[in-house]
């Protein structure tokens, strides 16, 4: 009898199960009688299956040799043995009846799978691991199977740079042929890169190597990284980095040699070695263009590019001068322009001299433009802002120029770029849209409590491609206990089909300018504005342009009477004097024009390109008020390399009113129209916190001394900002790339620092000046001032009390007291006048001044669920005295 060896041992379903590693291959089958040296045929009479479950008796068959009426050997009966056991259908193969010829193919069948269990699995989920294996409940089970899936369960945690993880696979043997299968997973550490070690290099340091790898050395302060942990891929990527960092510094004839990753024996870490020919330093020599375009100026192209001979070779010079000349190829219609730098390397004088191939090509003509991927949006809405029509001769750069102004739209996806395709002939250019449309609609929902606002409601919707022809259309709804707005506008870009652009807003708000004694919010004027604005623009060039505009508005500044008016008249006492000669209502209607350049190659996150903005406003045309103000506002962001985003801002404005003096200390312009600085857009000083202000500082008692001197406490100062009629800002700012990750949840940091100013206006007059006396030790008190108490009427009011109480009360009679019908009767004087007594306080004006304020800080931009979000700490480094300073600055749904 021949017999196989089972896969594994079985054991019982309550006992663990012996794993794969320590099982043994089965053992050659052997036939029961010694074979004679030559094989004996002889003939199959019958052939007889037995065991089988599943599987039907012609199938187990089918993996044999063995037929009836066919002769066979021990051989052959060996080898069905072997082929059974090897289609992993069977855990057990014997065959007797080999001496007569009337076979007994006896099987034991492989159990179906109930279960795959995994065990000790943390780091790697299980619905990550169950789709790489192949082993699945229902499946027949099979040695060559499990081992393949451990292997499989192995190479997943060294992906993950865990090359100490083990696998244990164990067999549970359950009723009716069923087995368990328990992968039992021991993780181990993420392997991590111990040491790099660079041997052969002689003109940089190790260090400076290292830097330009993406791989890192495990250190305490990496912590956090997962560049320390062993990467094959991230192996040779870093070949890469260290032949490009030599090739742009000269070395021409770098190479690694070989690299090594080595495990240490405890699994846990990675030595890597770099073995480096550094070769010598080569210089760049002869620098020559040579094409048969005839448009092309060969010389003038070679003097254009960014080397020059005897300069140190870089290879990034090579890269940038194949692109400047492709594009200069695109700008005179060849689209499909090929660049082939010849090298000629001289060994002994250590130079390498370069010959720009431009192979010769034919004018490229648009074929066609291929818009894809709109759904929502109207092909015209994106045709309209191709720079290039079907049947122009090609140019890249308003191909390029296109793109921009597509991303500028906002309707799409970013990183949407145009691509070339050969069109039907070799002159004939194919240019494809392929656009991913995102959700330009907007809603906004919000209701909460701020220790500011008290109750807020915000209501906003906004939809910026309204029916898909790119028109805008927004309204918002604003409530709190402070401010309350409504504002309605509409914009159609394109006006019956032409480049002109139209828009109207109407709006009302409510505003109550304020201030903080200690932690209570005063509020100081109220200002109500209703009115509407129309607008119109039209292009003049590509990038210049002219809007104009006209508004129509009504304002009120009022205050509270009841806290701020005495004898029915603004008290300058309580209010200001300032503040007193603002009250009252006017019309403003104003005409305004502004001229725009715009080069930047995206509106809403400008990474290149400059904007600059001319604004000229007059008021006069009928109405209360006479003004013009000027303003301009400019910006150049530049792509430094490698994600960072360096930009420059600008901006200043004057107003001149042309109204009468209304009396002195009375600055022409009102209070309303002036500029103002501050909070989000200078960071590091409050709200409206830079310029001319009015701070009313009371009088206390010193403690220790007992003399009277001024609060110093900021919080205890009334402050009231009265703007100013100039104004200049400008801020130089560095944005900071970030990992995928960080830019997927849209942050984007940046430092930077601002300088400004805000100045000019009238120095109002002192609202009181206070008596004052002195003390025995000859200091100076200020004594509060006292008024005459008077009713509605402004009648003098008199202390009594009346008989039979202690309380005292007010009349107007100054003899006697009044009866019922308020006639004075009696001879009792009441010679006690009430008073009103205000506490004295030192008004001091402060800030107008057009010396530059300072600040540097640090901000991040979220693009948050919520809506944008941008959060600053800033320093003011330079302020004048008056100025308020704020650290912490926070900021939901600004515009960044």
């Amino acid at each position: 009898m021949l017999s196989g060896v089972p896969a594994f041992a079985q054991t019982a379903p309550a006992q663990p199960a012996a794993p794969v590693q320590a099982q043994t291959a089965p053992a050659q089958p052997q036939a029961t009688q010694a074979a004679p040296a030559q094989a004996e045929q002889r003939i199959v009479k019958s052939i007889r299956v037995e065991g089988s479950q599943r599987i039907e008796p012609e199938t187990t068959l089918s993996y044999t040799k063995l037929r009836i009426g066919q002769p066979y050997t021990n051989e052959i009966v060996d080898q069905a043995i072997t082929d059974l056991l090897g289609s992993d259908l069977f855990a057990d193969v014997t065959i007797a009846g080999v001496e007569t010829g009337d076979l007994v193919i006896r099987t034991r069948e492989n159990p179906i799978i109930n279960r795959v269990i995994l065990e000790g699995n943390r780091r790697l989920k299980s619905d990550k691991i169950t789709k790489e294996i192949k082993l699945a409940p229902r499946q027949v089970f099979s040695r060559t199977a499990v081992r393949q899936d451990v292997a499989r369960i192995v190479e997943l945690y060294r992906r993950q740079g865990r090359f100490a993880a083990t696998v244990e696979p164990q067999l549970v043997s359950l009723d009716q042929n069923r087995v368990d299968i328990v992968f039992e997973i021991s993780e181990g550490p993420k392997s991590k890169v111990r040491q790099i070690n660079i041997i052969g290099n002689e003109q940089f340091s190790d260090d400076d190597l290292r830097g330009q790898m993406a791989t890192k050395q495990a250190r305490l302060f990496r912590f956090f990284s997962s560049n320390t942990s062993y990467d094959q891929d991230r192996l040779a990527y870093d070949q890469q980095k260290l032949r490009q960092f030599y090739l742009t510094e000269g070395y021409a004839d770098f190479r690694v040699t070989s690299a090594v990753a080595e495990l240490t024996p405890d699994k846990r870490d990675f030595i890597i070695t770099y073995v480096v020919e550094e070769g010598p330093r080569y210089k760049f020599g002869d620098v020559t263009v040579d094409s048969d375009i005839r448009d092309f100026n060969n010389e003038a192209l070679a003097r254009a590019l960014p080397m020059k001979k005897g300069d140190w070779y870089n290879a990034k010079f090579i890269e940038d001068s194949i692109d400047q000349l492709s594009q200069s190829a695109g700008l005179f219609g060849y689209a499909f322009t090929e660049v082939n730098p010849e090298f000629q390397r001289d060994r002994e004088n250590l130079t390498m001299s370069i010959n720009f191939n431009i192979a010769p090509q034919q004018r490229t003509y648009v074929e066609r433009i291929d818009i894809t991927g709109n759904t929502q949006t109207q092909d015209k809405v994106i045709r309209r802002e191709f720079r290039v029509a079907e049947g122009d001769a090609f140019n890249s750069f308003q191909v390029k120029r296109t793109q921009d102004r597509i991303n500028s739209l906002g309707f799409f996806q970013d990183k949407f770029e145009i691509k070339q395709t050969p069109g039907d002939t070799p002159d004939r250019i194919i240019l494809e849209a392929p656009v991913e449309e995102r959700s330009t609609g907007e809603l906004q929902l919000s209701a909460g409590f701020s220790s500011l606002e008290r109750f807020i409601i915000q209501a906003a919707i906004a939809q910026r491609n309204f029916r898909g022809k790119g028109q805008e259309l927004r309204a918002s709804v604003n409530y709190s206990t402070y401010s309350k707005s409504v504002e309605l506008g509409f914009q159609e870009p394109y006006l019956f089909d032409k480049n002109i652009a139209v828009g109207v807003d109407v709006f009302r708000q409510d505003f109550n300018s304020f201030n903080f004694i200690g932690n209570d919010r005063q509020t100081t004027y109220e200002q109500t504005r209703t009115g509407f604005q129309l607008r119109t623009g039209v292009p003049l060039t590509e990038y210049w342009s002219l809007a104009g505009r006209y508004g129509l508005s009504y304002d009120e500044v009022s205050l509270d009477q009841d806290q701020f008016f005495t004898n029915g008249r603004c008290d300058p006492l309580r209010a200001g004097r300032y503040i007193c000669e603002q009250l009252g209502e006017r019309l403003t209607s104003s005409i305004g024009f502004s001229l725009i350049r715009d080069s930047l190659n995206s509106r809403l996150r400008p990474t290149a390109g400059e904007r600059l903005v001319l604004n000229a406003d007059f008021a006069g045309l009928g109405g209360d008020v006479k003004y013009i103000r000027g303003t301009v506002n400019a910006s150049k962001f530049w792509n430094v390399g490698r994600g960072f985003i360096f930009s420059v801002l600008g901006e200043g404005g004057y107003i001149h009113s042309f109204e009468d003096s209304r009396g002195p200390g009375i600055d022409r312009v009102r209070i309303i129209d002036r500029f103002y600085l501050g909070e989000p857009n200078f960071r590091g000083f409050d709200i409206r916190g830079v310029g001319p202000r009015v701070l009313r500082i009371p009088y206390t008692e010193d403690p220790d001394t007992g003399q009277q001197v001024l609060v110093t406490d900021r919080d205890q100062i009334v402050d009231d900002a009265l703007g100013g009629r100039a104004y200049y800002l400008a801020r130089a700012e560095l944005e900071i790339p970030l990992g995928s990750g960080a830019r997927e949840l849209g942050l984007r940091p940046s430092v930077y620092v601002q300088a400004g100013s805000l100045f000019k206006i009238t120095r109002p007059l002192p609202t009181v000046v206070f008596p004052t006396t002195t003390d025995a030790n000859g200091n100076t008190i200020v004594q509060p001032l006292t008024f005459p108490l008077l009713d509605a009427s402004g009648r003098q009011l008199y202390l009594y009390t009346p008989a039979g109480s202690s309380a005292a009360t007010t009349t107007l009679c100054a003899v006697g007291v009044p009866d019922a019908s308020g006639a004075c009767v009696g001879s009792t004087p009441n010679t006690v006048a009430t008073t009103q007594p205000i506490p004295p306080f030192a008004e001091r004006f402060l800030g107008n001044s057009a010396k530059p304020r300072l600040s540097v800080g640090f901000g991040v931009n979220w693009n948050s669920p919520f809506g944008p979000l941008r959060i600053d700490i800033a320093r003011a480094l330079l302020k004048q005295e008056g100025d308020d300073d704020k650290l912490i600055t926070f900021n939901v749904g600004t515009q960044f």
